[in-house]
């Protein structure tokens, strides 16, 4: 799913003009990165959870010389469905 798929869906289904159902995608969006970051987590009903997580520095491996590399530690983004939605798929 794309942000140019989203905006078609809300043209089609809000009657909006294409630039409008853009605006309203990117505003979307950002409105749920926003949620996400003050809370650690978005719900979307009948659909799924998406969860902030924290990931550990590590060693890792550069596939192209196989030389050993430190990865920082970060944050990275789970989903998790919810029964509807692995009912309907």
């Amino acid at each position: 799913m794309s942000k140019a798929f989203i905006a078609q869906v809300l043209q089609e289904s809000a009657d909006l003009t294409g630039t409008a159902a853009n605006r309203a995608a990117g505003d979307l969006m950002d409105a749920i990165i926003k949620e996400m970051k003050k809370a650690g987590k978005f719900t979307l009903p009948s659909f799924g959870t998406f969860t902030v997580r924290k990931t550990k520095a590590r060693k890792g491996l550069n596939p192209r010389t196989g030389e050993s590399i430190k990865v920082k530690a970060g944050k990275t983004v789970r989903f998790k469905a919810s029964p509807s939605l692995k009912k309907a798929v």
